[in-house]
């Protein structure tokens, strides 16, 4: 039989969060890929897990993939981890993952800590729609790529953020998103854990004297509906009823639902846009 691949969530801070089932399965596995093996053997250490190891990281994600499926269709049982976390957010876990199911290999996964749904929870802003954008990309043209998608979102925003490249992200934020409400947390469930919510003005103002230390979670107000029915009426405001239903029936709408739609945009009546479009001239 075929083995399995187990994803193993490890603290983010606080060894306190690992759970009984993640200890039991890394005990049992026949082997642990994790992303620093250093790292994770102070873990497997304080727990008494003595399985064998093998990397898994960024840089081998796609020779080890195919390496570690081949085992685990040999019938070899894989828990995969990370440094601190879920395997496979913002993670190269999620090769592996794809791998297996193109292989037809079993996957399965053992919740627990996980920054961006801890941050979320502590962030006061709304939690029932989010989008999780993870490290914003390095690159300048590729940034602003996100920057600009993100201006319209109206769900909250989850970012991931090292000290080095704080500053520079709340400037990019601010500057692409206006003042918006943002809660900063860093040090998750460790000692020194901060949840400081703020808004992107006052977070710059923060760290003008001071470096930031420690790994970030912003969590940022998405746009309100309000604010974006606000902007597209002002939009439609600026065109002629008739430029007004041009827009619609260009997307591929018949006349009579764009006459429909542009009466909703407008706040007004079917009839009324009706009326006016078959007015004498």
């Amino acid at each position: 039989m075929a083995g399995i691949l187990y994803l193993c969530a490890t603290p983010i801070g606080n060894l306190q969060d690992m759970t009984a089932r993640v200890i039991e399965t890394l005990k049992s596995v026949d082997l642990i890929a994790a992303e620093d093996t250093r790292n994770s053997r102070k873990l497997l250490t304080h727990f008494d897990i003595h399985t064998p190891m093998t990397s898994y990281h960024e840089y081998n994600k796609v020779e080890k993939a195919h390496e570690l499926v081949g085992k685990m269709q040999q019938g070899t049982n894989v828990a995969l981890i990370t440094d601190a976390g879920t395997p496979a957010i913002s993670d190269p876990g999620e090769v592996l993952v794809r791998f297996c199911q193109e292989a037809g290999v079993t996957v399965t996964s053992l919740p627990g800590a996980a920054a961006c749904i801890t941050a979320l929870t502590l962030s006061g802003l709304s939690t029932r729609r989010f989008s999780f954008e993870g490290f914003l990309p390095t690159e300048k043209k590729d940034r602003n790529v996100i920057l600009e998608e993100l201006k319209e979102e109206s769900r909250t925003i989850v970012l991931y953020e090292a000290p080095h490249r704080l500053k520079r992200t709340l400037k990019d934020l601010y500057d692409a998103l206006g003042d918006r409400r943002i809660t900063l947390c860093r040090e998750l469930t460790k000692v020194f854990e901060t949840v400081i919510p703020t808004t992107l003005s006052r977070a710059q103002e923060l760290y003008t004297e001071e470096e930031p230390r420690g790994e970030f979670v912003l969590v940022i107000e998405g746009k309100s509906l309000q604010q974006k029915r606000s902007e597209e009426i002002a939009g439609w405001e600026s065109l002629s009823v008739e430029e007004h239903m041009a827009l619609y029936e260009g997307q591929g709408m018949d006349y009579k639902s764009a006459m429909k739609q542009v009466a909703k945009d407008r706040g007004v009546g079917k009839r009324e846009i009706y009326a006016y479009l078959n007015r004498e001239e």
